[in-house]
């Protein structure tokens, strides 16, 4: 189980969704469904960890609390930092032992 205080980042996650262009057409784009608090662990070793830091990649481990809403996220959506605006490609999504909480792995500097 996760310590209070640790959930310490407000993150959005982002759906894929078609968006109006402006011109009378629609264009790709996210539309953000989901808002909560999370704890990020920043991954620093391993071999895979640096080769990915080496190319300008953070892979991050991500826990947030399970509910009805963050049930419905999957790997085609964005992770979204609130506060710094860092967006993170969701590679895996795993819940806990326990069901409580979800562990999501992501990865920022990639193309989302």
């Amino acid at each position: 189980m996760t310590q209070p205080g640790t959930l310490d980042y407000l993150l959005a996650f982002d759906e894929p969704a078609p968006v109006a262009n402006g011109q009378g057409g629609v264009k790709d784009g996210w539309t953000e469904r989901v808002t909560c608090w999370a704890g990020i662990r920043f991954l620093r070793g391993g071999e895979v960890a640096l080769a990915a830091r080496l190319a300008g990649k953070q892979p991050v481990v991500v826990t947030i609390r399970a509910s009805t809403a963050t049930a419905l996220i999957t790997p085609e959506w964005r992770m979204r930092d609130t506060r710094s605006g860092v967006e993170y490609n969701i590679r895996s999504i795993v819940p806990s032992d326990d069901r409580a909480m979800f562990e999501l792995t992501a990865e920022s500097g990639v193309a989302v």
